[in-house]
Parts: structure tokens; C-alpha cells; sequence
């Protein structure tokens, strides 16, 4: 005890000699700053460049029945997947995305809409017939949620006659009839459930797939009018509040939600979760997601997108910092696209330059963009979300 009296003392008097000291005269940039974002406005021409360099790698790469990808190009880790009804969902999610952005993309050759009907075609024959692939899992789920997406996009082409859109009505229905079918009973959407096997999935929900099912439900309510009952609405939305923190990340799945500072589960962590949960609670009516969150969420995005980009392309899960996974990229800017068009007119401008500049820097030699290597999925998938993240940064839309 006499030896702490005196170390007390003395600690008490470098504490005050410490704030007296200048703090000018202390060494300058102990931490990295981070880079200037480009600022310079970003050509049309370049925006549409790109643009059409990835509707032509689309054009190259689709299967003669009109779908994206396959189970090829295995590796020697492979995301768990049950055969077959795994790589029916990932195929139908994965070509959901690619038609949905050839939609967007607007492309006026006729190359590019033989294309589309095509895909059209093989969506309308095989959207029907997807299902859970087994009790382990509900892959379908993104499926049905990107299957509405593209039958959404479908349907706000001109000249959609009124047969034709009563049709896509039905479709949609039918998808959103299967989500409140395999809705957790959480409140959300997940798609592994390893610890139980019930009708009704019970291995836990993720905030980012309730956002990503949400966001595609409203736009088709819009659209079509589709009926989803208002207590599951209110379920769901309860299950991304529970998943959501104080500074608006978002936490993986309701399992994280008890360690909110683990890892994965922090800002640079939630980088691509926080836009798709804003954007999903935005549109239902919280209005606790002010433009100011929204903005805040994009800004963390783009000023901290070298932890996102850290981990894209490499092979394992979750193996980089904060746990990220490289196929959260696309699906992040994706997202953030569809946050930037809720803001104010005359802020738009801004975030679709920053975003889409960062997207083009990602385009590869061959027009796709691609950012983790599931089976042969990866590039059709990468490419959908881009064209249509890139189409929402046009200054005209």
C-alpha cells in the first residue's frame, strides 16, 4: 500500500504536466488518414461505357435456356449446398439479378432485348417450381426475392400491355406467398437452419436478407398491389429493430444480437447490411431513417470501402477483418444505389458519382464485375447488381 501512494503521485502529476503541453508539438498523423474521395463529376459517357461493356458480357455469357450460371467452376471449399434445390435457388436468384439489371441497363440493340425475352421466358416457366431445397436450408429465399425483382423490372417497361402485367401480377403474388411461406418464425428471413429442422424455418433470420425480402415486396405492392399481411410486416420489421444498433448498423443475424461489438458486427462490418436494412425500414415507414441516416450510411460506405473491398475475391468466408465475405460487395452498392434515390433531388448528384466511380474501378477486363467465386455464379450475379446500381446513377433517373 505505501509503494502505491507514491505511483499514484506520481501519475497524478505527469497527468498534469501532460495537459499542459502543447498539443501542437506532438507528432502529426499517428493514424493513416484516409484517402480524398475524387470529387470531379463523372462523365456520362464513361457511366455509359461501362454500362454496355457489362450488358455485352451478359449477352455473352447466358445459358441457351435463357438463365445465368451453374454449378461448375468448383473450387476446393465450396458454399454448402444441398443438391440439387441449392443450385435451383442460386441459379434463380443469380439470373433474377441479371435480367432485372439488362432490364435497367435500357439497352437499345436488339441483341440485348432478345436477350431479355429470353430470360423472360425461362423465369415465368421455372419461378414457379422453386422450393426449399431441404431442411437445412432455405436458399430459395433469395430466389423468390430477386425473381420479384426482375418480374418488377419487367413490368415498368413501356408498352407492358395490360395481359401482360396482370400476368406478372399473379407471379409476384405467387413469390411473395412463398416468402410469408418460409418467413422465420423470428420475424425474418434466413437461410441456413442447421439446429432444428420445423415446417416453418427456425435456425434464426438475418437482418440483410429481411431488408433485401422487404425492399422486394414493397416495390411489387407498388406495382402490382400484392397482399402481405400486415403481421408479418410487422414482425419482420421488428426482427431488423431488434438486429439494429444504436449508430444504425445492423448485426448479422438475431444470434449476433447479444455481441453488437463482435467483429462482424460493427460499422465496417455492417458496411454492405446497413443500406439494404435502412433502405427496407425506409420504405415500410420508420421514420426514424431520416435522409440524415441514410447519407451517414452511404458516407461510411464510401469513406471506408477498403475493408469491403479487402475481402472481395477472396475464397473463403468471412476470412478477412471485421469477418467480411467478398460477396458482400455488390450486394452493398446495390443497395446503396437504391438508398441514394430516396434522398433529396438535389443531393443525388453527389453519392451517384462517388458510387458509381468506385464501381467502374472494379469492372474487369471482360466487362463483368465479380466479387466472390460461388460455382460459376459469381460474375452473372456481380454484373446484375452493378448494371442496376449504375443505372440508378444516371443524372437523368
Amino acid at each position: 500500500m505505501r509503494r502505491l501512494i507514491p505511483c499514484l503521485a506520481i501519475s497524478l502529476v505527469a497527468g498534469a504536466v501532460a495537459q499542459e503541453q502543447d498539443f501542437n508539438s506532438l507528432p502529426k498523423k499517428v493514424v493513416p488518414s484516409p484517402p480524398v474521395v475524387d470529387t470531379d463529376p463523372l462523365s456520362s459517357e464513361d457511366l455509359e461505357t461501362s454500362i454496355r461493356k457489362g450488358v455485352d458480357f451478359l449477352l455473352k455469357i447466358q445459358n441457351k435456356n435463357g438463365s445465368w450460371g451453374g454449378p461448375t467452376d468448383t473450387k476446393g471449399l465450396n458454399i454448402y449446398a444441398p443438391l440439387p434445390g441449392a443450385h435451383h435457388a442460386f441459379r434463380m436468384g443469380t439470373s433474377g439479378l441479371a435480367l432485372a439489371g439488362l432490364v435497367m441497363a435500357d439497352d437499345p440493340r436488339p441483341e440485348a432485348k432478345a436477350a431479355i425475352d429470353k430470360a423472360e421466358q425461362w423465369l415465368i416457366k421455372e419461378l414457379p417450381k422453386l422450393k426449399r431445397p431441404d431442411a437445412t436450408t432455405t436458399y430459395n429465399n433469395w430466389g423468390h426475392a430477386y425473381g420479384l425483382r426482375a418480374i418488377n423490372a419487367l413490368a415498368q417497361r413501356e408498352g407492358i400491355s395490360a395481359e401482360k402485367k396482370a400476368e406478372y401480377a399473379k407471379l409476384a403474388q405467387e413469390q411473395v406467398d412463398a416468402l410469408v411461406r418460409y418467413q422465420d418464425i423470428d420475424g425474418g428471413w434466413g437461410y441456413l437452419h442447421f439446429d432444428s429442422v420445423t415446417q416453418r424455418p427456425s435456425g434464426e433470420s438475418t437482418s440483410f436478407l429481411t431488408g433485401t425480402v422487404l425492399l422486394a415486396i414493397h416495390e411489387a405492392k407498388e406495382l402490382f398491389g400484392v397482399s402481405f399481411p400486415k403481421d408479418r410486416l410487422m414482425m419482420a420489421m421488428q426482427s431488423i429493430h431488434i438486429q439494429q444498433t444504436p449508430d444504425f448498423s445492423y448485426v448479422y443475424a438475431m444470434g449476433h444480437r447479444k455481441v453488437p461489438r463482435y467483429d462482424i458486427n460493427r460499422p465496417a462490418g455492417s458496411l454492405a447490411r446497413t443500406p439494404v436494412c435502412n433502405a427496407a425500414l425506409r420504405v415500410w415507414g420508420d421514420e426514424k431513417i431520416t435522409d440524415e441516416v441514410l447519407t451517414q450510411g452511404l458516407d461510411r460506405l464510401v469513406k471506408r470501402n477498403g475493408w469491403l473491398d479487402i475481402g472481395r475475391k477472396r475464397p473463403r468466408p468471412h476470412e478477412t477483418h471485421f469477418a467480411i465475405s467478398g460477396y458482400f460487395y455488390f450486394y452493398g452498392h446495390y443497395y446503396a444505389s437504391e438508398c441514394i434515390t430516396m434522398l433529396p433531388k438535389e443531393e443525388q448528384a453527389e453519392w451517384k458519382d462517388k458510387l458509381a466511380k468506385i464501381l467502374l474501378d472494379k469492372q474487369e477486363s471482360d466487362g463483368s464485375w465479380w466479387d466472390y467465386p460461388l460455382y460459376s455464379y459469381g460474375p452473372p450475379y456481380g454484373t446484375g447488381y452493378t448494371l442496376a446500381a449504375l443505372s440508378r446513377c444516371r443524372k437523368t433517373q
